[in-house]
């Protein structure tokens, strides 16, 4: 446990109960008796509206390290040499006119309460309502990376440590994601939650309609939905599929969509319910029953939103800070106009690499986070070893856009890592090329010989024809149009290098290194820097579970910090930091 000394390791984390023999009280008890400062001369206009003036000279924190033990309440008092006391054993009764707690300073004894500091749990982060709805011990989600990089054994440890893990199904057949859920189903915890990934594939609807078939054959109760720009209608589907009413009247659903989103009007269509000619479409093909249909039409097609920032892989680059404000307050907009009767969960990814991050995003309003990247360079992650280290060895600016593959005609990027592979730079001469070119005839011959000897590695014939074999298996039609179109020869060509970029990396090729293309956002960058001296900067030592339980426990040193910051304690700096430690759950 972590206490009177914060540098010492910490041995476990104890769930949390209700604090003992605590009253319950109003807000009007729990107005301080001590004020900073005296209404008087309005000078900022604001005293006249009850606003009382800080004291100039704010009280310095004791350097007891034991104030920070965030299982603990703190009691704040107005001491005449500026310091704050720490409520020990006996409950604080507030409601007294002048309330006083014994102080272990004689000098200072009886000095009045200002303030009462709740203690904070890892498992109160954020709002309860989402660990209490999914049965999650923390607020915590480890993110679906696409290509089984969030692997069955990933979802599996998050599970065991009281997370909640995705996945990574996106561009992975049914069998595979099959044998996936095989493997979770054997080793996760009885009654765990946890979910899979379902990308949504406009060009192979087939692959979206597959993949839902198989999550509700299997019954996997959470989707993490990614990519979406409108909704398909096996989301909704999925969605709906299981809806009944309980005896009291309740609407009650089986299948909980995750919707990751990072525009408004992306994040608008899972806020609202499903369009009603979607709906009956639906029922009318049986897809699902009319009772389900009247019911959907009543909910949001996802209640658990993701709001994803500057991230790893497909991203906007938005700051969360800018984005989660406007999408938090499109979900009250749509609450309000549909009359939802149960809360929407929000959750804040992108960018969260440190206990900083993690708090601030819960001081955001989300009542969960969702780590990528990180996790990316954990033990558990389906990337190579030497991938991993890769990661690990990246600075918050070692990250850059590129073209990517599913997308690559339109110039849609992702975010990758940029030190140690030459990816970046190959993808997006290879845009520019394929922007400016109708066939491999029309580029200049000193293009055409960088494309045979770094690119294809070998002649433009041999390439096609790689290409041309894979395609007839998984997409027929489309290698018959190419054979007439030699700009979307172009096209599939480049497409299957950066798809076997990703490939590489996973594989640990090592003659294709220099092309190794790992999806990777700023927050790698932020948590080496952080975990720079402890056992977490080594490779071999990541794990999703460490990582998860350093930076939620950080978070709550941050957030007390802040705490005692409101309260008008000047904290050092010093104390404003966890440096991470080996956590075992209690």
């Amino acid at each position: 446990m972590l206490g009177g000394n914060n540098t010492a390791a910490v041995n476990g984390i104890a769930k949390p109960g209700i604090p003992g023999g605590q009253e319950t009280v109003d807000a009007d008890g729990m107005r301080p008796s001590h004020r900073y400062g005296n209404k008087g001369s309005n000078t900022n206009g604001l005293s006249d509206a009850g606003l009382d003036r800080p004291a100039q000279h704010l009280p310095q924190a004791s350097e007891d390290a034991s104030l920070l033990d965030v299982r603990q309440p703190v009691g704040v008092f107005s001491s005449i040499r500026g310091r704050y006391g720490k409520v020990l054993s006996e409950p604080v009764s507030t409601k007294a006119p002048n309330p006083t707690v014994g102080y272990r300073d004689d000098e200072d004894s009886g000095s009045p309460l200002i303030a009462m500091l709740p203690p904070v749990y890892p498992e109160w982060l954020g709002t309860r309502r989402f660990t209490t709805f999914h049965g999650s011990r923390f607020p915590y989600v480890v993110g679906a990376m696409a290509r089984g990089i969030a692997t069955s054994q990933m979802v599996v440890e998050a599970a065991k440590n009281g997370l909640i893990g995705f996945f990574g199904a996106a561009g992975l057949r049914p069998p595979v994601i099959a044998q996936a859920i095989d493997e979770i189903e054997a080793g996760i915890p009885a009654g765990a939650p946890w979910g899979s990934n379902l990308i949504h594939t406009p060009d192979r609807p087939e692959r979206e309609r597959d993949t839902v078939d198989l999550y509700l054959e299997r019954s996997v109760r959470r989707v993490s939905a990614s990519a979406f720009m409108a909704l398909s209608p096996d989301i909704v589907r999925y969605s709906a599929r299981g809806i009944t009413v309980t005896a009291s009247g309740e609407i009650e659903r089986k299948n909980h969509v995750f919707a990751k989103i990072s525009r408004p009007e992306v994040a608008a269509h899972f806020l609202a319910p499903p369009p009603a000619d979607l709906l009956r479409d639906l029922a009318a093909a049986g897809e699902i029953t009319e009772a389900q249909a009247d019911h959907q039409s009543k909910l949001p097609v996802a209640e658990d939103i993701t709001v994803e920032a500057d991230s790893g892989g497909h991203t906007d680059n938005r700051p969360l800070a800018a984005l989660f404000p406007i999408i938090a307050a499109q979900r009250d907009h749509h609450a309000a106009k549909h009359g939802y009767t149960r809360p929407i969960r929000l959750g804040a990814a992108g960018g969260i690499g440190t206990p900083h991050a993690v708090a601030a995003a819960f001081q955001l309003g989300a009542d969960y986070v969702l780590t990528g990247s990180i996790n990316q360079a954990a033990v558990e992650s389906g990337l190579s070893e030497d991938g991993r280290a890769m990661l690990a060895d990246c600075s918050v600016a070692d990250v850059m856009m590129a073209p990517a593959a599913d997308m690559f005609e339109r110039g849609t990027k992702v975010q990758v890592l940029k030190k140690g592979t030459l990816f970046p730079v190959k993808a997006q001469r290879l845009y520019e090329i394929y922007r400016k070119n109708d066939a491999f005839d029309t580029v200049p011959a000193k293009d055409r010989a960088w494309l045979e000897s770094q690119v294809f590695a070998g002649s433009y014939a041999d390439a096609w024809a790689r290409t041309r074999d894979y395609k007839a298996t998984s997409n027929p039609a489309l290698a018959a149009k190419a054979d007439n179109d030699p700009k979307l020869q172009l096209a599939m060509i480049f497409r299957r290098f950066l798809f076997m970029a990703s490939r590489w990396a996973c594989d640990g090729n090592s003659d294709r290194r220099a092309d190794y293309q790992i999806w990777c956002g700023p927050a790698m960058g932020s948590f080496n820097d952080w975990v720079r001296g402890s056992f977490l900067e080594a490779p071999e030592s990541r794990t999703v579970g460490q990582i998860a339980l350093n930076l939620l426990w950080g978070a709550c040193i941050a957030t007390r910090v802040q705490h005692l910051r409101v309260a008008g304690i000047d904290v050092p700096d010093r104390q404003n930091v966890w440096s991470p430690k080996r956590i075992a759950l209690g």
